[in-house]
């Protein structure tokens, strides 16, 4: 004789809900499309206030997030405007003074950038802190208004 379960007992394993795996390309599309329509410039100086690029890194990361065949041709100008060359490996970094035009909240960051974005943003402040600080400093270490009295 087949013994049969009550018809209300819950499966040993409950069944789960089925979730739509996340596909990167899909979060990528989202983001590049919000960044190409960003002005250019800002384009660059925000991939630039991440790390220093050499000019085929940067135009190969632009074109991953789409770009114009006329921005294209602009880029060596636009770096000109907003970035300082270093001669020794060829590669751009961003002006002191557009650090601040930086948005944290931009379209085209991705987690990790914003966190980069932050550290680097830290040590900006912290090296401007540093430089007006040590002004008073004379070349022997403390000022004689620092040194302790005798």
């Amino acid at each position: 004789e087949v013994r049969r379960l009550p018809q209300s007992t819950p499966d040993a394993v409950p069944e789960r809900k089925r979730t739509t795996p996340m596909n990167p390309a899909n979060i990528f599309q989202r983001t590049s499309s919000a960044v190409s329509g960003q002005p250019f410039r800002d384009r660059v100086i925000h991939l630039l206030a991440l790390k220093k690029y050499k000019k085929p890194e940067l135009l190969d990361r632009l074109q991953r997030d789409g770009i114009m065949q006329k921005d294209r041709g602009s880029l060596g100008q636009i770096l000109q405007q907003v970035a300082k060359l270093n001669a020794k490996d060829n590669s751009f970094s961003l002006k002191e003074h557009l650090f601040k035009d930086v948005r944290k909240d931009w379209p085209g960051y991705s987690e990790v950038d914003r966190q980069v974005l932050e550290i680097v943003l830290s040590r900006k402040s912290a090296s401007s802190q540093n430089d007006t600080s040590t002004s008073h400093l004379t070349p022997w270490g403390l000022s004689d208004t620092d040194a302790p009295s005798r």
